[in-house]
């Protein structure tokens, strides 16, 4: 796949159009299913460029229930025919392709999780379902390295979290020694059902990617399991840390690599000394931390009822404020929300700057309101809108 060269927009005649460009910026895709689904409508108001444009009301709210205050704008797509189809795909290749279940009573959990809303509410610009199962089975193999190795229902520990997600990521990052070695380490990979589905899903993601984008993803995975071993640290010494050195945590420990596979799962390529930039990369920080906050929210309940240690920002902010629960929950809120308004804020700077950079934050706008959709969506099974 080859991306077209990105062209470059004076900085002083676009920023003075910022206002209009942010509305452009969440107008919303033209990809598969997306025909009757905006943020806004395409059309926006022309204006002068000393006026500020209004952009057309966005559409209702969803009807799914939400915590109440939190902000996020309304995802732009949601196809439930597309997403069923892409869990019957999923299925498929969970027990054909990876066995990644033991025996079929586990498809059922598989089926719950409903990857395929996931990635059609986060990825509306995908060209083709094969697009949106690149990200899929990506994020249930991601789930399933979460699952076997870092959670105590399925054997993982904290103490040996680190040597496993070493291995984990060489299903993606492949190990070089010599031939006898190299043969050890992949029937290592093939013994494991989270190893085998990570190293299916990347190979099937090299196909739709450029090689940058698939090393771009290797970083960010990479980084979510340092992420992985932080957490892990604390949980050993039962350590609640401060708030600062949390949201540090989580930012590395967040939904980052998913938010990134936006151009590779639009079908273009959002160049690397583009994605390098420091505003894009703040861009980035900004919505993945953004989305994983989201999580804490709704997740917390379930957390809480778990009676395992655990944190989240909602308790270590209760931690370190000396205040209730629900307190820090409405907190909690306040961040999650001032975050997403500094994205917006330099989501509408960098769109005014290049025409491929305004795509790309478009695309993890995209994903930053389908996730939270997602989770609403989950409310009364896996999550929750109240502590």
């Amino acid at each position: 796949m080859t991306a077209a060269t990105p062209g470059t927009t004076d900085v002083s005649t676009a920023a003075a159009g910022s206002s209009r460009t942010l509305a452009q910026l969440l107008s919303g895709p033209s990809g598969l299913g997306t025909h009757s689904l905006r943020l806004a409508a395409a059309a926006v108001t022309e204006a002068e460029p000393d006026e500020v444009a209004v952009p057309v009301p966005a559409p209702e709210a969803p009807s799914s229930p939400r915590i109440e205050g939190l902000y996020c704008p309304p995802a732009v797509r949601d196809d439930r025919a597309l997403a069923d189809e892409v869990n019957d795909r999923l299925v498929e290749w969970a027990e054909h392709e990876v066995d990644l279940y033991p025996d079929t009573s586990l498809r059922d959990g598989l089926l719950a999780f409903d990857a395929g809303r996931s990635v059609v509410l986060c990825h509306p610009d995908a060209p083709d379902i094969d697009h949106l199962m690149a990200a899929a089975r990506l994020l249930i193999a991601e789930n399933a390295v979460d699952d076997y190795f870092c959670e105590a229902e399925y054997g993982g520990t904290a103490d040996r979290r680190g040597a496993a997600l070493a291995v984990a990521q060489s299903a993606i990052d492949p190990a070089h020694n010599t031939p006898r070695y190299e043969a050890d380490w992949r029937a290592g990979l093939d013994a494991h059902p989270a190893l085998r589905s990570m190293r299916s899903a990347m190979d099937h993601f090299y196909a739709l990617s450029t090689p940058a984008q698939a090393h771009r993803f290797r970083h960010d995975i990479v980084n979510l399991y340092l992420g992985y071993g932080a957490e892990g640290d604390c949980i050993s010494q039962r350590r609640t840390p401060a708030v600062w050195e949390y949201l540090v945590q989580r930012q590395f420990n967040s939904f980052r690599p998913c938010l990134t596979l936006t151009d590779s799962v639009g079908g273009y390529e959002l160049p690397a000394h583009l994605f390098a930039e420091p505003a894009v990369q703040r861009a980035v920080a900004l919505s993945s931390n953004a989305s994983t906050i989201c999580n804490d929210l709704y997740s917390l309940r379930k957390e809480q009822a778990s009676e395992r240690f655990h944190y989240s920002l909602p308790t270590v902010i209760a931690a370190e404020e000396d205040c209730s629960i629900h307190e820090a929950f409405q907190k909690a809120i306040e961040v999650h929300n001032e975050i997403v308004h500094l994205f917006e804020e330099q989501a509408a700077v960098l769109s005014a700057t290049n025409p491929l950079v305004a795509r790309f934050v478009t695309g993890l706008h995209n994903w930053m309101t389908g996730n939270h959709e997602w989770h609403a969506g989950n409310v009364g099974t896996r999550y929750a809108t109240s502590p």
